[in-house]
């Protein structure tokens, strides 16, 4: 199955989390707490933890990110984690990778396995969708 969607980010905030033992490297790191709203047949909202090697200015580096999904895909309510990530040279979006975290699904979301993607289009709208199957 199926389901497209579209969010907005209600909440970005950073935090003081940084690594240690400190490592100075070519880009910044940092950890920050996002939550989403969704719309369509993704439904619902997220919370998240977002780590990302980023230069704000150059607008160049990777993030990976763990969300907790509330809500409901097509009509069917449910929780359920997907992890995600994706570089950047500045222009271009490369190395994606999505899945739905196994054994992470609960109501009738449970058994929940698959993966999805995100885009965000010229207009800035940003769009999600979800591959999976509910076993």
């Amino acid at each position: 199955m199926r389901a497209d969607g579209t969010f907005t980010v209600a909440a970005f905030v950073p935090t003081e989390l940084v690594p240690e033992p400190a490592v100075t490297t070519g880009l910044p790191v940092g950890v920050s707490k996002l939550e989403k709203h969704f719309a369509g047949g993704v439904e619902g909202r997220s919370a998240t933890l977002f780590t990302a090697a980023y230069d704000q200015v150059a607008g160049v580096g990777t993030y990976v990110a763990m969300e907790s999904f509330e809500g409901s895909l097509n009509g069917r309510r449910g929780a359920f984690n997907f992890v995600h990530s994706a570089a950047t040279s500045g222009s271009d979006r490369s190395g994606e990778f999505f899945a739905i975290v196994p054994s992470s699904g609960t109501g009738e979301l449970a058994g929940i396995a698959g993966t999805g993607g995100l885009a965000v289009d010229a207009d800035g709208s940003h769009r999600i969708w979800f591959d999976y199957e509910v076993g």
